[in-house]
This record gives structure tokens, C-alpha cells and sequence, in this order.
């Protein structure tokens, strides 16, 4: 796929980290690209700092996503790119216990729901809607794509550590998809992969660098090499990549510096 100012793109979780390294290495390419995310404040500073459009978007609900497609649409018109970063995790262990007390504490059924509803299904529904809009909407471009997806999973998909069953059973879900879609998509031209990053330097861990600069040594010292946790542009190239590459279809690739993660 080309990638120019003829093209729209949408980016779930935009407005920081993974996402909003994507909205940049976008917005380069001169890709028009509208940012999904839930964050107002953050998503509207992301979006007039990158020249992009700001859709405030829960992926946990139907009318929020529609609503966003059409913000986006009626701005770009339909898009050719999805990318989906929005996600996060409830962590606990199947069964644990209080180390005070040594009460038993099951984790919670609600807790599970609510990671694999924010993760696995609000990726599939924006696949899903994205999808459906490209296929009516669109015709191949010259190097044969209607559209390309890219999806965020996780190296927990394959070797979740203690304490994030919920976090690896919905990245491990969303690994699992992919091939499945892109086989259901194929005959209308549309290409997905998944990317499965590492130990990522993201708002979400970069603040141990303050808090607690021993973890975050150790965190880059488990890293077979580079030893280092791995840039949000790096994310952002391999998403690149995936999207210009015609023959890159129905893959999950690690983007993790070669760990393969420990049990704790």
C-alpha cells in the first residue's frame, strides 16, 4: 500500500505510547489519520501536535465507535488503514492469597470480562466496523489493497507471567484472530497482522525510571538484546512495514529484542 495524503488512517489509543508514535510515523507519510482514544485531554493535545483529528472513542461501546467512525469519515472519508493499540490490563493471580491475612482471593470474573472486552473485543469491533466501511466503500488501490489492518497483541499471548491470565488470554485472543480474518477478508482485499511487542518504553512503564530506576534496570536488563526496553517508534516502523507490504498478511510478529519472559 502507499502511503501519501491520498489515504486515511485510523488509530485506536492514539493519543499516547504505541499509538501515538503510529499517528506520528503516519502524519509524516502525509496519511491522513484520525486518533481514537478514550483520554480527551491527551487525545486533543496529540491531535494538534500531529495535525491529526481527535474522535473521543471507548472501543467497550458500539455507539462510541460508530460516532467515531463517522467523525472520521465525515472528515477524511473512508479509511484504507486501521491500526488498533487501545488496550490495558487488570492484573491478579487465578487464585491468590492475602499475604496479611492469608485469605483466599480468587480473581474476579468481572475483572477477566472487562480485560477481554477491552482488549479482544474492542479490537474485533473496530476490525469489524473498519472492515465493513472498506469493503463498501472502496476499490484495490494499484498495488491491490482495498485496506490493512494492524492489531496489538503481546508477548504475554505466548509466555504470560504470573499474575496476568486476564492481560494473556486476551492477547492471546487477538493473536488467534488474525489469521482467521485475514483468511475472511481475503477475497475483498483486505490484509491483517499482528504486532506482539516486548517491554516497551511507554508512559506506562517510562515512569519507572523515576520511581523506580532499579526495576527498570532490571526490566532492560531481561532483554536478550538490545538490552533496553524497545522504543514506541520502533512499534510505529514495523506497523509502517506491515502496511506497505503487500505480502505481509495474516502474521503476528514479536518485536521484543529476543526475551522470551520468565514465570514472575
Amino acid at each position: 500500500m502507499k502511503l501519501d495524503s491520498s489515504v486515511a488512517a485510523i488509530v485506536t489509543g492514539g493519543a499516547s505510547g504505541l499509538g501515538r508514535a503510529t499517528v506520528k510515523a503516519l502524519r509524516d507519510l502525509g496519511v491522513k489519520v484520525a486518533i481514537f482514544d478514550f483520554n480527551a485531554d491527551t487525545g486533543e493535545a496529540a491531535a494538534k501536535e500531529l495535525g491529526a483529528l481527535f474522535c473521543q472513542v471507548n472501543v467497550m461501546d458500539d455507539a462510541s465507535v460508530d460516532a467515531g467512525f463517522e467523525k472520521a469519515r465525515a472528515a477524511h472519508g473512508q479509511e484504507r488503514i486501521l491500526v488498533n493499540c487501545a488496550g490495558g490490563g487488570r492484573g491478579g493471580k487465578t487464585v491468590g492469597k492475602n499475604k496479611e491475612t492469608g485469605e483466599v482471593v480468587p480473581f474476579k470474573v468481572s475483572d477477566f470480562s472487562y480485560v477481554l472486552e477491552l482488549n479482544t473485543v474492542g479490537t474485533f469491533r473496530c476490525i469489524v466496523k473498519s472492515a465493513a466501511g472498506m469493503i463498501a466503500n472502496l476499490e484495490p488501490d494499484e498495488t491491490g489493497d482495498r485496506g490493512a489492518i494492524v492489531n496489538t497483541g503481546s508477548v504475554a499471548a505466548e509466555e504470560g507471567q504470573i499474575g496476568q491470565v486476564a492481560y494473556s488470554a486476551a492477547k492471546a485472543a487477538i493473536k488467534g484472530m488474525t489469521l482467521v480474518i485475514a483468511r475472511d477478508l481475503s477475497g475483498d482485499g483486505i490484509r491483517i497482522n499482528t504486532i506482539l511487542p516486548g517491554i516497551m518504553d511507554t508512559p506506562m512503564l517510562g515512569g519507572l525510571k523515576t520511581r523506580a530506576p532499579q526495576v527498570y534496570a532490571g526490566l532492560a536488563a531481561s532483554v536478550t538484546f538490545p538490552k533496553r526496553l524497545g522504543h514506541a517508534e520502533e512499534y510505529a516502523d514495523l506497523a509502517v512495514t506491515m502496511l506497505r507490504n503487500g505480502y505481509l498478511n495474516g502474521e503476528t510478529v514479536r518485536l521484543d529484542g529476543a526475551i522470551r519472559m520468565a514465570p514472575r
